[in-house]
């Protein structure tokens, strides 16, 4: 038997590929939560967020700051928020061309 790996197993890129990749591929890759919050409160309004994604901190004397620090805390209602900016960032793309 050979002390040398099976040849025939697919190897992963490396690292820094990935990380390539991966910015090429997430659409989300450098946006911060804050940035998405503005964009949308920018985009839509507080009371149009609220009627999407039913939380306190965006139908409540919304601010940024508190819900920032609520979606830091809650990953459900962040996914809802990050799908509700791409949604927005996919329109305004259309909407360019």
């Amino acid at each position: 038997m050979s002390d040398h790996a099976d040849d025939s197993v697919d190897h992963e890129p490396p690292i820094d590929q990935r990380k390539q990749d991966e910015k090429r591929t997430n659409p989300l890759h450098g946006v911060t939560l804050e940035r998405m919050l503005n964009e949308l409160v920018d985009g839509m309004g507080w009371e149009a967020m609220a009627d999407r994604v039913p939380v306190r901190c965006f139908e409540s004397d919304p601010s940024v700051s508190s819900s920032l620090k609520f979606l830091r805390k809650t990953p459900w209602a962040r996914e809802k928020v990050e799908g509700l900016y791409l949604s927005m960032v996919r329109r305004r793309d259309r909407k360019r061309q």
